[in-house]
Parts: C-alpha cells; sequence; structure tokens
C-alpha cells in the first residue's frame, strides 16, 4: 500500500465523516441536550456500528442490496421512518417552558443498531468499498471500515463537543427549543439524498 493511496482513503472518510448526516446531526443535539460526557456512549456506538456495516457490505450485503431492488427499497423506508420518529424526539427534547433537555440520549447499543438504517452510511461505505478494496480482500475491506470508525470517531467526537459549546448559548428553554426543531428538520432534511438516488 502506498502513502498516496491512503492518502486518497484519508481524504474520502474524511470528507464523508465531518458533513452534516444523521449521525453528525443526532451527535450534536445530544451534546446541546445532554452534554458530552453522556454523548459518548452515542460517539462509540456509531464508531464500531459503522465499522460493522462496512465490514458486511464489503463482504456482500452490499451487492444483495444492490440486486434486489424491493429489499433496498424496503431498507429506505424503514430508515426514514426511523429517522423521523427520531426528528420528532430531538424537537420536543427541550420542553416549552423550560431549559432542561427531557428524554435520555443515545445508548451505545441504540447508536450502533441506527448505523443498520443509516443510509448515508450504507452508499458511502458500497462506494468506499467499490474505490478503495475493489478486490474484496478481507483485509482492504478491513482499512476501509476502520478508516471510518477512527475517522469518524474523531469527527463525532469534534460535533458532540461543538454541541457543549453551543449548549451555553442555548441555555433559555426557547433558545433551545428552536434549536431542536432546527436539528430535527436537518435531521429530516439528511434524508433527501437517499431518496432523490432511489
Amino acid at each position: 500500500m502506498d502513502l498516496l493511496f491512503l492518502g486518497s482513503l484519508l481524504a474520502f472518510v474524511t470528507a464523508s465523516t465531518i458533513t452534516p448526516g444523521p449521525n453528525s446531526i443526532m451527535i450534536m443535539a445530544s451534546g446541546v441536550n445532554f452534554g458530552f460526557a453522556r454523548t459518548i456512549p452515542h460517539v462509540l456506538g456509531v464508531a464500531v456500528g459503522i465499522t460493522t456495516v462496512i465490514t458486511l457490505a464489503g463482504i456482500g450485503l452490499g451487492a444483495i442490496l444492490g440486486l434486489v431492488p424491493q429489499l433496498r427499497f424496503a431498507m429506505l423506508v424503514a430508515s426514514a421512518t426511523y429517522l423521523l420518529y427520531l426528528a420528532w424526539k430531538i424537537a420536543n427534547a427541550a420542553p416549552a417552558g423550560g431549559s432542561m433537555s427531557v428524554g435520555t440520549p443515545f445508548t451505545f447499543i441504540q447508536a450502533l443498531g441506527f448505523q443498520w438504517v443509516n443510509p448515508k452510511v450504507w452508499a458511502l461505505g458500497m462506494a468506499a468499498v467499490a474505490i478503495y478494496a475493489p478486490q474484496n480482500t478481507t483485509s482492504s475491506i478491513l482499512l476501509v471500515a476502520l478508516s471510518f470508525a477512527l475517522v469518524g470517531l474523531v469527527s463525532n467526537t469534534a460535533w458532540a463537543w461543538f454541541g457543549t459549546v453551543i449548549r451555553r448559548f442555548l441555555s433559555t428553554g426557547r433558545r433551545l427549543r428552536v434549536f431542536n426543531v432546527i436539528a430535527a428538520l436537518s435531521l429530516v432534511a439528511s434524508l433527501l439524498p437517499a431518496f432523490l438516488l432511489n
């Protein structure tokens, strides 16, 4: 493996993970509503979940989804339904008249499981495996999956930290409520590319 290949892979992974998507929006909202420490299980669950999904996509599950459009569409509908539910939860995380968030942050298991219905993870994972692991060897697939996990861990930790920074500004119930509604709408908007591509 040469440095040019590794640099190209890391550039692709960094651009893919640092841009806003379902994970980063939810992690930032969790940082705002529940603080940094309580968001760490969410961040770790995303890292492990992404590694699992990309590995499975690389060893053939992605190809099955590509060959069976009905299965891919059913997965997209499931992810849209779940994202809409999560958006509703985020929008209602702050009571209208108070400054304290209600509800609980994502657990490690919930964040890990969410990756299975996250359309951005599947799309990026299959694209990355096709480009950077075309020979489908176990080592090349794991390299891609672990690159997403490690870079995503740094990126999502930054999103959680950013959420705690703006939390101070959102200390009033009204501001927090407005932020949560905007975060929820952004989460819903993150579905559009997946539906447009289908």
